[in-house]
């Protein structure tokens, strides 16, 4: 048990008790009298709201009571607040609003700058509840070991985790380079059927380089894009300079197995292929709306993008950019459909709270959330099909679809 002195959700829940509870005696009289005399009628209808806030909160403090009254074992009153207040996000139904421990917050933090320890796998939870597998990311250890874009991770070490533990299973798959991490994969085979894989993998200092560049036949520039963090934008404007400085007479952006990341630097990167325009909106719940513009400068390069089921979130809204000012060309396969939006707000504890704030919408006011964007060309890759990208050109049909559409637009 943890005996760190800890103040208890119950002290200030229990002084929003006192005040609910006055207000509500106050407001069963359904009235009040003015230092004049005057009568002022209470809306019934505000009392009502009260009461039953009031009997919500009794209810929480008084299951929180039976616990720690009756409870077999000892209650580590850390680990009772993180539950509940884990619990509050869960109760939204949405994968990907979190409550995060400060260990998870720090985590979190470490990934979106770009270097952590584990076996680089971005992890999204499922629908079905299973811990589901966005994409591997290029270059490490879980690419390496083979994983793959819809993967259900079911155990790590041994130990079964859903979607609702997923942040513990991160946690576990983490840890010191050179030490090994087990997972137990479900994966449908050829026939369709659920199989399980045990994957033996090694850890190592991940350091995301997350843009790298290359010349295919002569005159064609190639980009691979993996994720949006930090550095990427900076990245991308160098990679993007040395080709044009070559003379390369067109692009492939390739956004393949891309989970996203942030989306000021996804907006800097679109921002860079565009003209003028919207780049993409996003809306709150009470119809706010907030656009991010790129301006006139951009390359003039014709453009192709590559893009399957694993190109998520931000790689989505630069997709959807290009599609909808028709400035390049879609290849591949339909995304994964991840449109809506999340804020990190930092706690005074060094905890955070990540939650879904809006909903964003391409600049045709599309929301691909659940449904992916379509490519203007559906090319499917064959399952023998492992390695995908400048290091396979003669098996990677989608990237020779891109190079026989980008040779087609040059003058």
């Amino acid at each position: 048990m943890n005996n760190k002195r800890r103040v208890p959700i119950v002290v200030p829940i229990l002084v929003i008790l006192l005040i609910v509870t006055n207000i509500i005696t106050f407001g069963l009289t359904n009235m009040m009298t003015l230092k004049s005399g005057e009568k002022v009628v209470v809306p019934r209808a505000e009392y009502e709201e009260l009461a039953a806030t009031y009997q919500n909160f009794s209810k929480v403090l008084y299951i929180e009571s039976l616990i720690k009254e009756s409870y077999l074992r000892e209650v580590d009153e850390d680990k009772f607040l993180d539950g509940q207040l884990k619990g509050v996000v869960q109760s939204l139904g949405d994968p990907y609003s979190q409550y995060l421990t400060a260990d998870e917050y720090k985590s979190f933090t470490e990934e979106t700058s770009g270097i952590y320890g584990g076996i680089g796998v971005v992890v999204t939870p499922g629908e079905d509840n299973f811990i589901t597998v966005v994409s591997p990311i290029e270059d490490t250890p879980g690419e390496r070991a083979g994983l793959k874009s819809g993967d259900r991770i079911i155990k790590v070490d041994g130990e079964e985790f859903t979607a609702d533990t997923m942040d513990e299973a991160v946690k576990v798959m983490k840890g010191k380079p050179n030490t090994k991490v087990t997972l137990t994969i479900m994966r449908k085979n050829k026939d369709g059927l659920n199989e399980m894989i045990d994957v033996d993998i090694i850890r190592e200092k991940i350091r995301l380089v997350t843009v790298k560049s290359n010349i295919i036949d002569d005159n064609i520039g190639y980009i691979k894009i993996t994720s949006f963090d930090e550095l990427t934008a900076k990245d991308f404007k160098k990679e993007l300079n040395k080709l044009e400085k070559t003379a390369v007479e067109g692009l492939i952006i390739d956004l393949r197995n891309n989970p996203g990341g942030l989306l000021d630097v996804c907006a800097d990167i679109a921002d860079q292929l565009l003209g003028e325009g919207d780049i993409v909106y996003t809306q709150t719940k009470d119809g706010t709306k907030e656009y991010l513009r790129s301006d006139k400068g951009h390359t003039d390069l014709p453009l192709t993008l590559l893009v399957n089921n694993g190109s998520a979130s931000a790689s989505e809204i630069l997709a959807g950019a290009v599609k909808d000012h028709n400035r390049g060309v879609l290849i591949g396969t339909t995304t994964f459909g991840k449109g809506v939006v999340q804020r990190i707000k930092p706690l005074k504890d060094g905890s955070g709270l990540k939650l879904t704030i809006s909903e964003y919408f391409t600049p045709n006011g599309i929301n691909i959330h659940g449904k992916g964007i379509e490519p203007d060309i559906v090319v499917e890759l064959p399952d023998d099909v492992d390695v995908i990208g400048v290091e396979n050109i003669s098996g990677d049909i989608q990237l020779q679809k891109a190079l026989e559409v980008i040779k087609s637009k040059i003058k």
